[in-house]
């Protein structure tokens, strides 16, 4: 039932909407910017401090390298409004849970009517930030004890183990880019209808109800959507990476994940990614994090990733006509 469903709901996204959306294409129309509102999402904040380093954590990290980097694309870019998840340490939305903080980050995505969501945040592993002691065999000494007894009674070999503490440095470093996960394409679907954008035109039109979104029809127009929304989101994570790389950084690739701390990504109606800036738990990497020099690098690859990003949406070509 679900494969034909699918095959319906592909059916009538290629006869319906083809002339509405080509999702074979990374561009926008000719003249139409790419993005017009950005959304910056300071990853945690207030009671959910995230990832813990040696002397700072996630959600200040994360909350100052959000803030620069909306300056930054104000400055580069004045015609792009910017709207941020919060802009303090404190819950998003002064929301009381964590469900209801994502919540309110998501919804203020879809009826901002944004065009692209960036989520800012540190990576942690290991089981303590800079390193930790642990105990490791470093030799083994046999012996042998009597066992059993009477007629079975024998001789039995067994080793007394020396222990020592040893140092693990926390060496876990680098940067990833996370998309949402595939398995989640129902979610991002259902978020598609919560964007202003995707009703906008029709907003305005007095008397002119709004589509069901359980239509199949509508169903497979959001699906349309929500595919144009991977691929896009893919090109811009694919173009931080290759930015981190450039400048010297680790780059762990593109992923995807689909855990609570990244649902946000599923739930906004738009392109969206999830940027680990580094390991917070690495002593070396948590001081670059958050020195001034570590923190306007971050921000110029993102910028020079959206740059890329844009122009490529942007291109001016021929039309391809089905």
């Amino acid at each position: 039932m679900k494969r034909a469903l699918s095959l319906t709901l592909f059916a009538l996204a290629s006869c319906c909407f083809v002339s509405f959306i080509n999702p074979t294409k990374d561009t926008v129309a000719p003249g139409k910017p790419a993005v017009r509102t950005l959304i910056i999402d300071p990853g945690h904040g207030g009671d959910f401090a995230g990832a813990q380093g040696l002397f700072s954590n996630e959600k200040q990290v994360s909350l100052e390298v959000a803030l620069k980097l909306g300056k930054a694309f104000q400055k580069e870019f004045p015609e792009i409004k910017v709207v941020y998840t919060r802009t303090s340490d404190a819950n998003a939305g002064n929301k009381k849970t964590l469900n209801e903080d994502l919540r309110y980050r998501a919804d203020l995505a879809n009826s901002s009517g944004g065009d692209l969501f960036i989520s800012i945040h540190c990576n942690a592993a290991g089981k303590r930030p800079g390193g930790w002691y642990e105990k490791v065999v470093v030799g083994k000494t046999a012996k042998t004890r009597m066992v059993g007894k009477g007629k079975k009674r024998k001789k039995q070999t067994y080793y007394e183990y020396q222990y020592q503490n040893v140092y693990r440095e926390n060496t876990a470093k680098g940067t990833e880019t996370y998309v949402w996960a595939v398995n989640k394409n129902d979610a991002k679907i259902s978020s598609v209808a919560k964007n202003n954008e995707y009703y906008g035109e029709m907003d305005s039109v007095s008397g002119l109800k709004l589509p069901d979104p359980s239509d199949p029809a509508e169903m497979a127009r959001m699906l349309v959507y929500a595919q144009n929304y991977f691929k896009k989101s893919l090109t811009l994570a694919d173009f931080v990476e290759k930015e981190f790389a450039a400048s010297g950084r680790t780059s762990r690739g593109v992923r995807q994940r689909n855990d609570t701390g990244i649902w946000v990504l599923q739930a906004t109606g738009m392109p969206s990614i999830l940027v680990e800036i580094g390991f917070i738990s690495n002593k070396e990497e948590e001081e670059y994090l958050n020195s001034e020099k570590g923190q306007d690098e971050i921000v110029r690859n993102i910028i020079n990733a959206f740059k890329s990003y844009k122009a490529k949406l942007e291109a001016k070509g021929p039309k391809k006509a089905f």
